[in-house]
């Protein structure tokens, strides 16, 4: 089943752009490193570029299955001049929709006035991309919270995809900004998209910056880093979760709503984390090696310890509960292990099957899944993902929502919002949602 791709705002077009190139980078690998016949990788080829990828009467090179908007035309012209000069792909015509000005960095701008104004012209794309599909497996959208037209246009278009594709299946993956901040009003703009994308979206990929930079600085050893340099990191998450993977139910894969609906199957609970082992720099994999049950430890205490890496984990965390049952631990709702490589079927994730790692209400048979595959994942022997449905949200949603609310309080920069069709009662819902679903999470 075939995925579309919204690009919106110039962190959405630079992190397709990146996505992309990743996994045409994954398709050309050496078959001598990947640890699987040439048969099989022909299959794993084949099933990639019928999900992302569409052939073009036009091209020797197929074209990504995907739709670019933006506000401005920078950010646009540079990943399409980038998939082109790559030889290997390309995005299709006449699905780039552009204005000479951006939204102002303001949520309701590009909600309320940018988004309607080209509306049709977005549904017209995306309605071109469907009708390439044999079958649609859903929407990815990328989006920003910081700016206005990754977060405004971003949540205005998944509202309207929402209306017209009722029963797809959507999967939002938003970048969080830098808590030193990026934007004076980025808080403003974040609490307004996730409180919008938590009514229409299936599930919120939850991605941090400052938690990326920590990953390109200390596991990669990149010293002067760059958004490029963020982006590959981010790049790499999104493939390792979204590229084909094996279970005893699907042979061929599962498919992205299979995946949504074991991940987010309660409406309160809807933002996904994501963590991967191993991650380090191209010198320092060449003198490494790793043996499932390592691998597998580790990751299981980045998970109850909330460690957004391998490096620096607290393993003075332990599973526990205090006296009235709650936990002490980052407890989760669902979870999703994909095991990449050499020997992936005889790992055992049975460390992953603990009641005590899951909420009371949800028992691990349902609560957690495991997927196979044993290609090689981006140049590592062995590699696993896991992708959580759990209280990692707290932290981070606690401190937008109260760094957002204190510029409320003093009405600051708030005329702006209103000024383009907003009122402070907008405002006000948008906070009471949020924190209804920071106290959902408390309760896991």
């Amino acid at each position: 089943m075939s995925i579309i791709t919204l690009q919106l705002g110039q962190c959405g077009n630079q992190v397709g752009g990146q996505l992309f190139s990743f996994i045409m980078d994954d398709l050309h690998a050496s078959v001598s490193s990947l640890n699987i016949p040439p048969k099989a990788n022909g299959e794993y080829i084949h099933e990639t570029q019928k999900t992302f990828f569409s052939e073009q009467k036009k091209s020797p090179v197929p074209a990504a299955r995907a739709v670019m908007v933006d506000m401005e035309t920078k950010a646009v012209s540079q990943t399409l001049a980038e998939a082109k000069r790559s030889g290997r792909w390309i995005y299709p015509e006449k699905k780039q929709l552009l204005q000479k000005r951006g939204s102002g960095n303001n949520w309701a701008h590009g909600f309320c006035i940018n988004g309607p104004a080209v509306r049709d012209d977005i549904l017209e794309m995306v309605q071109g991309e469907v009708e390439k599909c044999d079958r649609l497996g859903g929407f990815l959208s990328l989006l920003s919270l910081a700016g206005g037209t990754g977060s405004g246009v971003g949540a205005f278009v998944t509202e309207i995809l929402r209306e017209e594709f009722p029963y797809a299946f959507m999967m939002n993956q938003v970048v969080w900004p830098y808590q030193t901040g990026e934007i004076i009003v980025q808080n403003y703009n974040a609490v307004l998209t996730l409180s919008n994308l938590y009514q229409t979206a299936d599930a919120i990929m939850v991605m941090e910056n400052d938690e990326l930079h920590k990953i390109c600085t200390q596991l990669l050893g990149i010293k002067k880093i760059s958004f490029r340099d963020i982006n590959k990191v981010l790049s790499h998450k999104l493939a390792s979760f979204l590229l084909p993977a094996q279970t005893k139910e699907f042979p061929l894969g599962r498919e992205l709503g299979w995946k949504l609906q074991h991940l987010a199957p309660h409406p309160d609970h809807k933002l996904l984390t994501i963590r991967n082992i191993p991650q380090m720099s191209e010198r320092a994999l060449e003198f490494s090696t790793y043996q499932w049950a390592g691998l597998l430890k580790h990751l299981r205490q980045m998970l109850i310890a909330d460690a957004p890496m391998e490096e620096g984990i607290d393993w003075q965390v332990k599973v526990e509960e205090t006296p009235r049952g709650t936990a002490r631990h980052n407890r989760s709702l669902a979870a999703s292990l994909i095991l990449r490589g050499k020997d992936s079927y005889s790992a055992d994730p049975g460390i992953f099957r603990d009641q005590s790692l899951f909420t009371p209400w949800m028992s691990p048979d349902m609560a957690f899944n495991v997927a196979t595959q044993p290609r090689s994942f981006s140049g590592y022997e062995k590699s696993a993902v896991l992708v959580s449905n759990s209280r990692s949200a707290i932290r981070p949603l606690d401190q937008i929502l109260e760094k957002a609310w204190n510029m409320f309080a003093s009405r600051a920069y708030v005329h702006q919002y209103i000024q383009r069709g907003l009122s402070e009662e907008d405002f006000l819902d948008a906070f009471v949602m949020l924190e209804q679903v920071v106290a959902s999470y408390k309760k896991l």
